[in-house]
């Protein structure tokens, strides 16, 4: 989902590094083959998401929600020479069609894949020491993941939420005509407004797609 008007987004994937091939072919094969594809980070937000990695050059990531492992492939692209990125997926009806995305890209063997309920797997990590983590899976667990993480993450380390804007739905007034409050829509409201308020953390929201949180541990 894109929140902003096509004209500008179209602006922005022309105006960012092109898409790896690898990359192209896990978008094609992810809208032909799986349901809601829509789900797939994409070009824009995936160049997002490299460039934050390459940033940091983590040596250790963590990923909650692999889909069909476009980001985790982005997130990897940053990772230091004997870094490795930790990757939990629900449905393991994906990991044949995972297990070959990975395997087109030169970053295959620092991924760890999991599969199962992300928070029983997120407590059983003996790690302390991450300094990444993506959170893109059922919305209304985001919390959950989040307090999950936050001790497994050092010091001026990066948390960041997908879907944060749910399609416009969380800025609009609760008195005017267009407000909806539906569960997903008021648990992704909670989120922001509990994040805000977290005084452990530095927290900014950033327009890309469908709204990425960046989070800063101090």
């Amino acid at each position: 989902m894109e929140i902003l008007p096509n004209n500008l987004q179209e602006y922005l994937d022309n105006h960012c590094d092109p898409e790896p091939e690898a990359l192209q072919i896990i978008n094609r094969e992810t809208y032909l083959k799986v349901l809601r594809p829509h789900m797939l980070s994409g070009h824009y937000q995936g160049r997002v998401l490299s460039f934050f990695s390459k940033l940091i050059h983590p040596k250790r990531i963590l990923e909650v929600g692999t889909f069909t492992g476009y980001a985790t492939i982005c997130l990897a692209e940053g990772l230091t020479e004997d870094g490795e990125i930790h990757t939990i997926e629900v449905n393991r009806e994906l990991e044949e069609m995972l297990n070959s995305h990975f395997k087109l890209t030169n970053v295959d063997k620092k991924i760890k894949l999991y599969f199962g309920d992300a928070v029983h797997i997120i407590s059983t990590l003996p790690y302390k020491d991450f300094d990444l983590v993506f959170i893109d899976a059922d919305k209304k667990n985001n919390y959950t993941y989040f307090q999950l993480v936050f001790n497994k993450v050092r010091s001026g380390g990066l948390i960041i939420i997908d879907n944060v804007l749910w399609k416009g739905k969380v800025y609009d007034s609760e008195d005017s005509d267009s407000y909806r409050g539906d569960a997903d829509t008021d648990s992704i409201r909670k989120l922001n407004d509990q994040i805000t308020a977290d005084e452990r953390v530095e927290k900014l929201i950033l327009p890309v797609r469908d709204g990425l949180l960046i989070i800063r541990k101090k």
